[in-house]
């Protein structure tokens, strides 16, 4: 069993507060879709809850202890962080990409075990990669390059998947298959906390929704009772229409406020 607590959460940065007494908890089993606009906070909020980021008040637990106490192999190993724009900077192959998820698990000299290949090839194919496996990675596009690395934050098979827009540059048929595997995950048991820009999307696959604006925390609740028109207003400024619930909920944006 999984549980992250964060406690009062604050970061400043340049005189002004990023987060503002943050609380929040998360337990496996659990979709988080962090939505809010731009600049209220969410990757400062996810690089704390990954144990990345060192806030400037409060603090967060995994499973009861400090996240900066724990043992950074030790986390690695239970957490895994898949960065906004994510980007390689060395031509090696999607296979050793995706390989390099495994790294806290692996030793430190020889090649891969065939238990370990197997994982890898699991995750290139599950992220509908397999035509690329020997590509170099920096040659991919933006879409298959974030494919690649949702499949190296999964290959670990962590307890705990923390994911910054794990949609961005995705086509419209990826971005339902991310969605429905990190909904899958967390029907495994597993806890998953992303930033979700499609709202559409957040409604339809997560099991809950914290709403940030402006560093502060608006909303925290199961989707079908936090998601509505009257939150929408207050952290987008905009007038939208929330329908249906679950597979059939649907977003539209109508008007400014």
């Amino acid at each position: 069993m999984s549980r992250l607590v964060a406690t009062g959460i604050t970061v400043q940065r340049g005189g002004r507060r990023i987060l503002n007494d943050v609380s929040a908890s998360f337990s496996d089993g659990a979709f988080v879709a962090v939505i809010g606009a731009n600049g209220a906070g969410k990757s400062t909020l996810l690089s704390v809850l990954a144990g990345l980021l060192k806030p400037d008040g409060g603090k967060t637990t995994l499973d009861g202890r400090p996240l900066a106490d724990l043992d950074r192999k030790a986390l690695a190993r239970r957490r895994a962080y898949l960065p906004q724009n994510p980007c390689c900077e060395w031509p090696i192959s999607v296979e050793s990409l995706v390989a390099l998820g495994l790294t806290p698990s692996l030793p430190a000299f020889g090649g891969f075990a065939p238990e370990v290949q197997d994982r890898v090839s699991q995750a290139i194919h599950a992220c509908d990669l397999d035509d690329h496996r020997e590509q170099a990675a920096t040659t991919l596009s933006g879409g298959e390059l974030a494919r690649a690395m949702l499949a190296r934050a999964l290959v670990g098979d962590p307890d705990l998947l923390i994911a910054d827009e794990p949609m961005a540059g995705l086509d419209p048929r990826h971005a339902l298959d991310t969605m429905a595997r990190l909904q899958r995950l967390a029907h495994s048991g597993k806890l998953v906390v992303a930033s979700v820009h499609d709202l559409t999307l957040a409604a339809r696959f997560s099991t809950h929704i914290l709403a940030l604006s402006h560093g502060s925390l608006i909303a925290h609740g199961p989707t079908g009772d936090t998601l509505s028109a009257a939150l929408l207003r207050e952290i987008f400024e905009v007038e939208a229409r929330v329908s249906g619930r679950g597979a059939d909920a649907a977003i539209d944006f109508l008007a400014p406020a």
